[in-house]
């Protein structure tokens, strides 16, 4: 039916090219937020006409037996094609009536009207009534978008965040060196024999039972154990971190409990897996950990040599530091410059009150639990699992899908008001960089893009990004000092830079 309307449509705009005698009555009623009824009253007479244009069109066209082509009486075209012709005939003046209404009653309307077709009948006499609601784009005034307050950190790269980049480096470029005669510390890295204790149920040791009894008489068990009772790991790596792993077990304070040990010590401790844990084999038990120490090392970092120097492409330290500083400078512009963004959409949000469509509300929030529920699965929890954190999740996605949908009205209404476009040059210049960046090939990433859907998306983010630019240009910028403050939460929007390159990753998986 959907299609059968959309040809409708097209059919009318290329036939009908002047307006009908009688003019449609149509009404406009609030319907709720965002949301219109739209009442319309097609007259008798536009009816008539539409009825006579179908069957001249019909007349010239068909052929019946026992006449030419064009010559077949309307009284037999009637009762040949009437119910197909009426049909037609109804689908096209639902089509130009509602499009007519939108159109002369100015409604932004967001996707298409929702017009039950098969309720509405042709009637053979007096006019045709119908009515149907639409989401509208909300109607709000924007704030003034000239000098807007935006403070911006102090760009300052001390000697010291210089030297303690050039130190990680060093320690990337390392080497782990024998603690000689020495104790585990923090950030060490040991060679130990593992035993891994997992808590067993009642079910699972007795198929434990059952599999060695019958390993005992030479028989093969019908069913494998769900998991051992003991596994022993030799020669294992293990990093003594705070979060860090024996094994495949999780271990919290890792670095507390094997710090200060010796080589031929050995330490046992029980951790509770969590029940989120991706590896379902330990998730949500207990698991006892004996760990057996045979080697101790440390990370030594490399030395300030010809050889260090020249992995970076210089020649001197203090060639380096001057690299080192641009690099840092760049970062922190870059994170200045985030932070500034966030600054002018949280105000544009604080200064645009509006109230949003429902249904599109209710359908955004939907679409962010079902990527919050595939990422759960993804992360190797049970489906009962999941729905036990989806409860919490869907509070949050209601409030994640009102600022998303109001970032979207209000930046795309700074656009219009700035005049803001984007040309396809600019657009294939930003997925070319990033694929570059990612080493993929520009029209393949594009290729990609249009086949997800997501360029769209990724179109609408640069138009945002270039509406910023604009806005920061003139925006009333306080500079205050560098301070060191808490993280905070990121706003559910996305840049351009991040929707390519969460498409280039769904290439690369």
């Amino acid at each position: 039916m959907e299609e059968e309307t959309k040809d409708s449509t097209a059919s009318t705009n290329q036939e009908q090219e002047t307006p009908r005698t009688a003019k449609n009555t149509v009404t406009v009623e609030d319907a709720g937020p965002c949301k219109k009824k739209v009442s319309i009253e097609i007259p008798e007479e536009s009816i008539k006409e539409a009825i006579d244009e179908q069957y001249k069109e019909l007349g010239r066209e068909a052929v019946l037996p026992g006449f030419r082509k064009g010559r077949a009486p309307r009284r037999l075209l009637e009762k040949r094609f009437g119910k197909e012709t009426n049909e037609q005939i109804k689908l096209k003046l639902l089509a130009e009536a509602s499009e007519a209404a939108i159109k002369d009653k100015e409604l932004d309307i967001l996707g298409d009207p929702d017009i039950d077709f098969e309720k509405i009948e042709l009637p053979t006499a007096g006019p045709m009534k119908f009515e149907f609601e639409a989401e509208v784009r909300p109607e709000f005034e924007l704030p003034n978008l000239e000098k807007i307050p935006v403070k911006r950190e102090k760009l300052t790269v001390t000697d010291e965040q210089i030297s303690r980049e050039i130190d990680q480096l060093r320690r990337w470029s390392g080497v782990w060196a024998p603690r000689e005669d020495g104790q585990v510390e923090a950030d060490d890295q040991i060679i130990a024999d593992v035993l891994l204790r997992p808590e067993l149920s009642e079910e699972e040791k007795a198929k434990q039972a059952e599999a060695a009894e019958k390993a005992e008489k030479g028989e093969e068990s019908e069913q494998s154990p769900v998991l051992e009772a003991e596994t022993k790991l030799d020669n294992t790596e293990i990093y003594v971190r705070s979060q860090g792993f024996v094994g495949a077990v999780p271990v919290e304070k890792l670095d507390e409990w094997l710090g200060g040990a010796k080589v031929g010590q050995t330490r046992t401790t029980t951790v509770e897996v969590p029940k989120t844990y991706f590896r379902e084999e330990y998730r949500g038990r207990k698991v006892e950990i004996e760990v057996t120490v045979k080697e101790i090392k440390y990370l030594k970092p490399a030395e300030m040599n010809e050889q260090f120097l020249e992995r970076y492409g210089v020649e001197s330290e203090a060639e380096l530091r001057e690299r080192v500083q641009d690099n840092l400078q760049q970062q922190q512009e870059s994170r200045i410059r985030q932070d500034m963004s966030e600054q002018i959409y949280q105000y544009l949000l604080d200064h645009s009150s509006f109230d949003l469509p429902l249904d599109i509300v209710a359908r955004q929030a939907g679409t962010i639990l079902q990527r919050q529920y595939i990422n759960l699965l993804q992360r190797g929890l049970s489906r009962q699992q999941v729905e036990e954190q989806m409860e919490q999740l869907r509070a949050g996605s209601e409030e994640q899908a009102k600022e998303q949908l109001k970032t979207f009205f209000i930046m795309d209404k700074v656009a219009d008001k700035l005049e803001i476009e984007v040309t396809e040059e600019e657009i294939n210049g930003h997925i070319a960089q990033i694929a570059i960046q990612r080493g993929q090939r520009p029209e393949k990433m594009k290729e990609q893009m249009e086949r997800d859907g997501s360029l769209a998306q990724f179109r609408m983010d640069v138009r945002q990004n270039k509406c910023i630019n604009k806005l920061l240009e003139t925006a009333d910028i306080t500079e205050q000092e560098a301070q060191a403050t808490e993280a905070k939460p990121k706003k559910a929007k996305k840049t351009a830079k991040k929707s390519a390159e969460d498409t280039a990753e769904k290439e690369d998986q």
